[in-house]
C-alpha cells in the first residue's frame, strides 16, 4: 500500500512538472507575437505550388496558434517549371481567377488574415486573387507574406489593396524561397512587430 502511494506521489509530481514546463513553453511561444495578434482571432490563408509558401504559413500558424487554410484551385498547376511559368503569365495578363476547391464558411469570425502567395510575375498567384475576390474583408486586417526567388513583394501589396479596398493591409513581408526552412527567426522577429 505504501509503495502504491509512493508511486502515485511520484507520478503526480511528474505530471505537475510537465504541466509547468508546458505552460512555460506556451508563454515563450506567445512572447514571440505582438500583443495585437494575441488578442485577436487570426487565420493563415495561403497558396503554395512548390511548398515554400506552405512552409512559411506553417511557421506563422505554429507561432501564432492561428487557424490555417490552404487555398487550392480546382485544376492543379503543372509540375514542369516552364509550363507553370507560362500558365501563370497568361492567367495574370488576362486577370484570370481560377475556381477554388476549398472554401471558408466563417471568414467573418476572423480579425486578422495572413495571406500567403508565391511571387508570380511580380504579384500574387491567381488562386490568391480568387480567394481575395470571394470574401468580404471589410474592416479586417490583411497581412501579406510572399515567397520569392529575387523579386521580393513586387506589386503584391498594391494588387491586394485593389482586390480588398475596405480592408486594412499592413506589415507585409517577403521570404526568399531558398531559405524558408531556416526562416524561423526571421518569421518570429517579423511577428513581434506585426501589426504596428
Amino acid at each position: 500500500m505504501k509503495k502504491t502511494i509512493f508511486v502515485l506521489s511520484i507520478v503526480t509530481a511528474l505530471l505537475l512538472v510537465m504541466g509547468i514546463i508546458t505552460k512555460m513553453n506556451f508563454a515563450q511561444k506567445n512572447s514571440n507575437i505582438s500583443k495585437d495578434l494575441e488578442n485577436k482571432k487570426n487565420l493563415v490563408a495561403y497558396f503554395s505550388h512548390t511548398g515554400n509558401t506552405r512552409e512559411i504559413a506553417n511557421q506563422i500558424h505554429n507561432i501564432t496558434d492561428s487557424d490555417i487554410f490552404e487555398i487550392k484551385p480546382i485544376e492543379d498547376y503543372p509540375n514542369n517549371y516552364q509550363a507553370v511559368v507560362d500558365q501563370a503569365k497568361k492567367e495574370i495578363n488576362l486577370n484570370y481567377k481560377p475556381a477554388l476547391k476549398t472554401q471558408i464558411k466563417n471568414i467573418e469570425s476572423y480579425d486578422v488574415i495572413f495571406v500567403g502567395s508565391p511571387n508570380w510575375w511580380g504579384t500574387i498567384a491567381p488562386p490568391v486573387a480568387t480567394f481575395l475576390s470571394t470574401y468580404n474583408f471589410e474592416g479586417k486586417t490583411i497581412i501579406p507574406f510572399i515567397t520569392h526567388g529575387g523579386s521580393h513583394m513586387g506589386r503584391s501589396v498594391s494588387d491586394i489593396k485593389t482586390l480588398c479596398p475596405t480592408a486594412y493591409i499592413t506589415d507585409s513581408h517577403s521570404f526568399w524561397g531558398s531559405s524558408v526552412y531556416s526562416a524561423q527567426n526571421e518569421v518570429s522577429e517579423w511577428l513581434e512587430k506585426t501589426p504596428d
